[in-house]
């Protein structure tokens, strides 16, 4: 279960940033995540979870913001909404796709105190 080192990695990230900024708790984190992430909701939440127990971020609201995944279609010449990699251009059928976004996984907003 990746989600737990995740869940780490975004500690980690607090902690630093309270650090630096001098905040002393963490009440609500804002995730933003790509459809084509490979992260699973439910491990997530509850990771975020256990490793926030007896931290800055404990008890925390983790609040997800699902991004989709888009493509660019080289046939097409234009940006298109996919929802697994490998998918076909749902315009034209074509397979050559290059991905833009939906891979992604970051902090995008904290509420502290």
């Amino acid at each position: 279960m990746h989600e737990m080192s995740l869940c780490e990695g975004i500690l980690q990230v607090l902690e630093n940033s309270a650090e630096a900024q001098g905040f002393q708790r963490v009440k609500s984190v804002w995730l933003e995540i790509g459809q084509l992430a490979g992260v699973e909701q439910s491990a997530l939440e509850f990771s975020f979870d256990v490793v926030t127990r007896g931290t800055l971020a404990e008890n925390a609201a983790l609040n997800i913001i699902n991004i989709p995944a888009d493509a660019w279609c080289l046939p097409c010449a234009k940006a298109v909404e996919i929802h697994q990699r490998f998918d076909p251009c749902p315009d034209c059928g074509s397979h050559q796709l290059q991905v833009q976004g939906g891979d992604e996984m970051r902090i995008k907003e904290l509420e502290v105190e």
